[in-house]
């Protein structure tokens, strides 16, 4: 299996030494990037070619790479009309902590694991501009910090404008923050071909120059971006966001970008619709959550005394189970159910090890001797997990969204990992709906259908998880 770790450059970027994909360097993909937006990135002093065609100018220094929204800059340079807008980027991207890898004594690997530190909230700034004109006096200046304020005197106070965007600012110079850039670039540009020629669609997420070669059983998973002369044969998966880098021997000539054929993919009004249904979905979902969890409490409750006698009769107490697992952003909270298992069952895991049938970092096995029969009714039956709209009246969790995780099992993979604590965990959710149950893949669906849901979560999708929920515990046919 290839990771996002095992993309990464193994030794410090330089220029001129950066490696590429389709020919091109992460400062170059970052430049393709914006121009598939219609914008033109134009650096402090570095000399390049003011185009034309382009429908805006982005003033950046030398040494940063930046990605933000532009729906609230379109706005504004729309209602205000400024010859030049300052945005200050107020960057939370760097989440505070390292990765490292786990290896047993054999040096096969165990785990990721992360290590935290002091957030360092970085800050970078940028100006759009859509005259010729301030690009070039801008590209000649002399230090970043004497041409920031050389333009600002140059452009008359009510023909400028500052506002506040979130983003991610990343050091070109810094060979971590190059390697957190090309990550978060394949993770949410969907449509390299618009700028990059040599880029096609393999499948799904997945794009790749026209001489790599994989095999026709090697699973992606997630998005991923195959560079010149990569060969994937022997390889059985890939787990996005990943490039894999062209062969440096086989590493091809830049396409010339002509700006006045670019149909740009995404159109500034249409990430700007996208914004606001994101922001109703999260809003609204919320409100749902609350209200379904309210009611199906007001409807089960009545039977928890039942249900806690039957576990009681069979083996005492406690009642519940409390297992921490981690949520949105990855806080833990205590995940309710009524217990199934017996209480030495972590005894019993223990000599049970060897038996472990998962493919992940999960533990299964068939007719588990830890679960009481009790405790097989209500999994079957999916009532363990009834007490956990307690949790989903406190925040904690969702109707529908990705399996509720504990640390441990989120450090297997790092993209997956980050990508399902972005949302709330679910209850239910399209894994437990689609799962195939195939010898040697769930782990790989678990981590497929995570991602699949949070890049595309939406009410249609809830519903359809909803139904085939229902369905599954109807008996009835996915």
């Amino acid at each position: 299996m290839i990771t996002p770790a095992d993309t990464q450059p193994a030794t410090p970027p330089r220029d001129g030494e950066l490696p590429t994909v389709w020919g091109l360097d992460p400062i170059m993909l970052h430049d393709r990037f914006w121009a598939a937006r219609g914008v033109q990135v134009v650096r402090q002093g570095e000399a390049s070619e003011i185009v034309k065609h382009a429908e805006l100018y982005l003033l950046t220094d030398p040494d940063s790479l930046s990605i933000f929204r532009m729906g609230r800059l379109i706005d504004t340079l729309s209602w205000l009309r400024p010859q030049v807008l300052f945005a200050r980027i107020h960057d939370t991207h760097d989440p505070g902590y390292r990765e490292r890898v786990i290896t047993d004594d054999q040096d096969n690997f165990v785990r990721f694991e992360r290590m935290y530190r002091q957030i360092d909230f970085r800050l970078g700034r940028v100006a759009v501009t859509a005259h010729e004109e301030i690009a070039r006096q801008w590209q000649v200046g002399g230090q970043p910090r004497e041409a920031w304020r050389s333009l600002r005197r140059s452009i008359p106070a009510h023909q400028r404008t500052t506002i506040s965007v979130d983003g991610c600012v990343f050091n070109r110079r810094d060979d971590r923050h190059v390697s957190e850039f090309v990550h978060e670039l394949v993770h949410i540009w969907q449509r390299p071909d618009a700028t990059i020629p040599r880029a096609h669609r393999l499948a799904g997420e997945v794009w790749s120059d026209r001489s790599a070669s994989a095999r026709h059983d090697t699973r992606f998973v997630g998005p991923v971006w195959v560079g010149t002369g990569r060969e994937l044969e022997g390889i059985a998966s890939v787990v996005g966001p990943a490039v894999l880098w062209d062969k440096p021997e086989l590493r091809p000539a830049v396409d010339r970008l002509e700006w006045n054929a670019i149909e740009p993919t995404e159109h500034f009004a249409d990430t700007q619709r996208r914004s606001t249904r994101r922001s109703f979905y999260r809003v609204s979902k919320r409100l749902f959550d609350f209200a379904f969890a309210l009611v199906m409490l007001a409807c089960t409750l009545p039977f928890y005394p039942l249900l806690m006698l039957l576990i009681y009769l069979e083996d005492g107490r406690p009642f519940f189970f409390a297992h921490h697992r981690e949520s949105m952003g990855g806080k833990e909270f205590p995940c309710l159910k009524f217990r199934t298992m017996f209480n030495n069952a972590d005894e019993i895991k223990q000599q049970l090890e060897e038996e472990n049938q998962a493919d992940g970092p999960q533990f299964f096995i068939e007719n588990d001797p830890r679960i009481t029969r009790m405790g097989r009714f209500m999994r079957k039956t999916n009532i363990d997990e009834l007490p956990q709209f307690f949790n989903v009246l406190l925040g904690q969790m969702s109707v529908v969204g990705p399996r509720p995780s504990p640390y441990k099992e989120n450090q297997y993979s790092p993209a997956w990992r980050e990508a399902r604590l972005s949302v709330r965990p679910g209850i239910t959710g399209l894994w437990q709906v689609k799962r195939s149950r195939e010898p040697g893949m769930d782990f790989q669906e678990w981590i497929r259908y995570d991602i699949h849901y949070v890049e595309n979560a939406s009410w249609k999708m809830d519903c359809y998880i909803l139904w085939g929920t229902f369905k599954m515990m109807a008996g009835m046919k996915v």
